[in-house]
C-alpha cells in the first residue's frame, strides 16, 4: 500500500506514540502537583471535548509534542465532566479561565499559560 500511496500523492503517517497524559479529576491532585512542581515541571491541558477548535488544539499539542516524557508530568482535565475542578484550577493558579488552556507550574506557582492557537508544547523548554 506504501507505493500506491507514493504514485498517487497520498501520505504515509508515522506512528507517534501516545502523550503520558494523567487525567486530572479531583482537587486532591492539585495538592500534589503543587509538590511536585518543586522539583519537575506539571503542565495541565483545559480541553473542552465539545468543543471543535479545543480538540484541534489538543491534536495539533500532540502531533507537535517533543520533549521527553521524564522531563514533566502532563495532566489532561476534561472540562465538560470537571467543570468544579476547572474553577479550582483557575483560582490556585491564578489564571483567568479558558478553553482550551494550558498552563505550567514549577515552584507551585504558574509561569506560563496560554489559550487556543497560542498552545504549543515547544514552550515548555524554557520551563525544564
Amino acid at each position: 500500500m506504501g507505493i500506491f500511496n507514493k504514485l498517487f500523492g497520498g501520505e504515509e503517517k508515522e506512528e507517534k506514540q501516545a502523550l503520558p497524559w494523567q487525567e486530572l479529576t479531583s482537587v486532591n491532585q492539585l495538592n500534589k502537583i503543587i509538590e511536585a512542581s518543586k522539583t519537575k515541571t506539571q503542565a495541565i491541558f483545559k480541553h473542552s471535548t465539545r468543543c471543535g477548535i479545543s480538540s484541534m488544539v489538543f491534536r495539533n499539542f500532540e502531533r507537535s509534542f517533543d520533549v521527553e516524557d521524564d522531563k514533566l508530568d502532563l495532566y489532561y482535565l476534561d472540562l465538560l465532566s470537571y467543570r468544579d475542578l476547572s474553577g479550582e484550577v483557575a483560582a490556585r493558579f491564578q489564571v483567568f479561565h479558558e478553553s482550551p488552556q494550558f498552563i505550567i507550574i514549577r515552584n507551585g506557582v504558574t509561569v506560563h499559560h496560554s489559550s487556543h492557537s497560542m498552545i504549543t508544547p515547544q514552550v515548555l523548554h524554557q520551563f525544564i
